[in-house]
């Protein structure tokens, strides 16, 4: 086997099966062997300056994340993630801060679906969990979860939202923590009216 493939699968091995070309270029190997290694069918190219190992299994929710910074699992994806839906979404949904360009992605992940926020509420609740596959990436915690349910209430599948409202008020909610979001994203009353009906 070819010592610089070696060098890329051992990169790729630190970081769940998917390698960068920056990371290609700091370990001193030249961009112009990538080429050579996707023809052989040993890297698939993945989107610009992403690739993967052919024989590794990877992590699709941490490949589509390292396509941005700024892509946070959230909704259906995110319930999903923290055990609070067991429905496995064919659809990812993400929450991207309102005017960033993800037409790129758009073209190249069909079954992604885009949420927008203003920017000042984008990072808010944002924390790191495992996937399935025990990989990290990043999502909104559970109560910035439900505010945004309640948020987009008419939009929601409403087994889903039912399902994830009636779990996380009778599963010690954090009442400090929702009530304060809720009071950021505009949904303070609509979380009382479950504080009342639920606990």
């Amino acid at each position: 086997m070819d010592n610089k493939y070696l060098i890329i699968k051992k990169i790729a091995g630190q970081s769940e099966g998917i390698v960068t070309t920056k990371q290609i270029e700091e370990a001193g190997l030249s961009r112009a062997i990538i080429k050579n290694f996707v023809e052989k069918d040993l890297l698939v190219k993945e989107a610009h300056g992403i690739y993967t190992i052919s024989s590794m299994l990877v992590d699709e929710y941490k490949l589509l994340q390292m396509r941005s910074g700024k892509i946070i699992f959230s909704y259906g994806t995110a319930l999903y993630l923290h055990g609070m839906s067991d429905r496995i979404p064919h659809v990812l949904e993400v929450t991207v801060p309102q005017g960033y360009n993800v037409s790129r992605i758009k073209k190249d992940h069909l079954d992604v679906r885009f949420h927008y926020v203003r920017s000042e509420w984008w990072n808010l609740g944002m924390m790191k969990i495992l996937t399935p596959l025990g990989v990290e990436v990043t999502v909104y915690d559970k109560e910035r979860c439900i505010c945004d349910l309640i948020n987009s209430k008419k939009k929601m599948d409403m087994q889903l939202y039912s399902q994830a409202i009636k779990d996380y008020f009778k599963t010690s909610p954090d009442l400090r923590k929702i009530l304060n979001y809720g009071k950021v994203l505009g949904v303070e009353e609509e979380i009382r009216i479950y504080l009342e009906v639920l606990l």
